[in-house]
């Protein structure tokens, strides 16, 4: 594991070619995945990934720029999607075409929380905490 300075200026992590960053934003926690995805790695940037997750802030994985997913990667996706669960948590998948071609290669369906980008998950997670908030507003506004 290596440490060195992204695109974004955040801090990101090297395991054996997986590139793994991390930022915070309004709506989501984004974790963004490079390179390769492989065997020889994957226990390592799945532990990582759902380190990152927490109650009450939804996850974005973001898989847009992976360039290598093995079969045995989709651990990953399994380790982030139980994570969410138990912490109660929602999480969107921004999977790139290597992702996605071992996804459709997989013979059952994962129903995993597919979207396009991290900007489209970003607004749909503001569109659901939006109508909460709308739901709430009328009990808030009620006297006893």
């Amino acid at each position: 594991m290596t440490s060195f300075t992204s695109r974004y200026g955040n801090p990101a992590i090297d395991y054996q070619g997986a590139h793994i960053w991390s930022h915070c934003r309004h709506t989501a926690t984004v974790v963004t995945v490079t390179g390769r995805v492989v065997e020889a790695n994957v226990t390592e940037v799945a532990a990582h990934a759902a380190h990152l997750i927490t109650a009450g802030t939804p996850f974005i994985l973001d898989l847009s720029g992976v360039d290598e997913f093995a079969p045995e990667a989709v651990r990953l996706l399994s380790a982030v999607d139980e994570r969410c669960q138990e912490v109660g948590t929602d999480w969107a998948l921004v999977a790139g075409d290597a992702v996605s071609a071992r996804l459709k290669s997989r013979d059952g369906d994962l129903g995993l929380p597919l979207v396009g980008t991290v900007a489209g998950a970003e607004h749909e997670f503001d569109a659901a905490i939006l109508k909460r908030r709308r739901l709430l507003l009328p009990l808030l506004s009620k006297t006893a």
